[in-house]
């Protein structure tokens, strides 16, 4: 007997066989099907290496519960009762909560701290709960940031309603609200007066898990930029792709009109911004994709970090499809233990995962919004996400991968003209440029076609000028000549042809000179 128990390994240092995902739950406005990819591509990468998988996700309208994707998929709510249900059941080995976006992290924190986990002895894979907590936490992450040097805006912590009355005579207006532990910026705004602040912070510390927001001093205006960073086990990092938001700051970026990569940025900028994503990663110790956000005064080279999301988010999805680098299937192979140097990069299968992309073609996304639905729902876009979807175009150049999002937007204008813009009064069309909505960017073209210079455009709309004078060309090749040359297919690739390349995918775009 005495042999046998030596010979007994506990559960919680048991190789990993079963591994339970979390899926992302319904499909809502501010939260569209971005984690059904994410949580799709997840399972595939584990069953790939040899493990089982268990799905929970009460959404059946998904790719990600079709029956082929895990060894078990459970169509239930996602509430800790019956997450528990499902684990007492399935006794995975390991939980990973990273891939089904703010709620699956939610949930997970949830176990977590009921000892569910524990009680199991369920192992959290990737990032664990610390990191996790030093992200999503107002608080923890602002001292963090500080701790690192990092800048921050100037902020204040709010935890009840006596905390946020007191603050309502303190801080400066315009404000921005950010709940703690929310998607899409739910619960969050910008508060212009004491009655706003009041009346969105009361909101918010309603809808935050944690019942916490961060007011911060507002940046409304300055450029926002984000990078999708990865990082193993061992400490290593890339930076997989950055991003430009054409909207100014005080849009949500699920929101605005994303570039890839950035267009404006210096070659100073763009440094100084990926070794400050770096450096973040590191110091929150995340293990598998990051998404960091930041914000960049137009008008000289200081920045200030906004957030950071712990996990595979909407804008990873963007990111994958634009550089052909599989983050959520990368990300499930570091929950497990692999290195960025181990994993074979799915596209080239002649380099690894620790090759950063390259791109050598720009990619434009702009979100569907409801609109067409709820007519008179309220237009204005602000930090709380409203857009139910998004298309992506790719292009040799902005302005043609501008105009293919567009065309793909289903919606009645197929190019940048807009009959309703056009009758506007120029009082009425200025209220339209300032004014963030999802038709800004035909008030934006319109203003360009009567002939208001870029500077005052600019001026109005905070946008910026690189990308007004791209508007302004695609305005002014209305009345041009069409070239019908021909058309060419061009590769994505991950590498720019670097490395042969064995499953890449293409783009059409006019020309000669094709790579298939």
């Amino acid at each position: 007997m005495g042999l046998r128990a030596l010979c007994i390994v506990p559960k919680s240092i048991d190789p990993l066989q079963k591994i339970l995902v979390i899926g992302s739950g319904p499909i809502v406005i501010g939260q569209a099907a971005e984690f059904d990819y994410a949580g799709t591509q997840a399972c595939k990468s584990l069953r790939e290496e040899g493990y089982k998988v268990v799905l929970i996700n009460s959404n059946p309208a998904t790719i990600m519960t079709d029956e082929e994707t895990a060894d078990a998929v459970y169509i239930e709510p996602l509430t800790v009762e019956f997450c528990e249900r499902v684990i007492a059941r399935e006794r995975p080995d390991g939980l990973l909560p990273t891939l089904g976006g703010q709620t699956g992290l939610n949930l997970a924190s949830q176990l977590a701290d009921q000892g569910i986990l524990e009680k199991y002895g369920v192992r959290l894979l990737g990032t664990q709960l610390e990191a996790i907590k030093k992200a999503e936490d107002r608080e923890l992450f602002r001292s963090l940031m500080r701790q690192i040097k990092e800048p921050v805006p100037e902020s204040w912590i709010v935890e009840s309603e006596p905390e946020l009355e007191a603050l309502l005579d303190v801080v400066p207006y315009p404000c921005i609200i950010r709940p703690a532990y929310t998607l899409g910026g739910t619960g969050g705004g910008v508060a212009h007066s004491r009655e706003e602040l009041w009346e969105t912070g009361r909101k918010g510390l309603k809808l935050s898990m944690r019942s916490q927001l961060m007011v911060e001093r507002s940046l409304l205006g300055w450029k926002e930029v984000e990078y999708e960073v990865m990082r193993d086990g061992k400490g290593n990092c890339i930076t997989v792709c950055n991003m430009e938001n054409l909207d100014p700051m005080g849009v949500h970026t699920g929101d605005s009109i994303v570039v890839a990569p950035s267009q404006t940025l210096s070659d100073i900028e763009y440094h100084m911004l990926r070794t400050a994503s770096l450096k973040i990663i590191q110091a929150l110790g995340i293990e598998g994709g990051c998404n960091v956000q930041l914000a960049v005064n137009p008008e000289s080279f200081d920045y200030y970090v906004i957030e950071v999301n712990p996990r595979v988010s909407r804008s990873s999805a963007l990111a994958s499809k634009a550089t052909g680098y599989p983050i959520a299937r990368v990300a499930a192979k570091i929950a497990v233990g692999k290195t960025l140097d181990e994993i074979e990069n799915a596209v080239t299968k002649t380099t690894k995962a620790c090759f950063e992309p390259a791109l050598d073609y720009c990619v434009v996304k702009i979100p569907r919004w409801p609109f067409d639905k709820f007519a008179s729902g309220d237009r204005f876009l602000s930090t709380q996400m409203k857009a139910t979807g998004e298309v992506m175009a790719i292009d040799r150049s902005f302005e043609a991968a501008l105009m293919k999002a567009v065309r793909g937007l289903e919606v009645k204008q197929k190019d940048l003209h807009h009959p309703a813009m056009a009758a506007l009064s120029d009082d009425d069309l200025r209220e339209a440029v300032r004014r963030p909505t999802d038709e800004r960017l035909w008030a934006l073209a319109e203003a360009l076609r009567r002939g208001w210079p870029i500077a005052e455009v600019n001026k109005v709309s905070r946008v910026d000028p690189w990308f007004l004078t791209k508007i302004k060309a695609i305005v002014d090749a209305e009345t041009a000549p069409m070239d019908t040359s021909g058309l060419a297919f061009k590769m994505v690739d991950t590498c720019a042809g670097e490395f042969e390349s064995h499953t890449p995918y293409f783009y059409a775009t006019a020309g000669s000179e094709s790579d298939t």
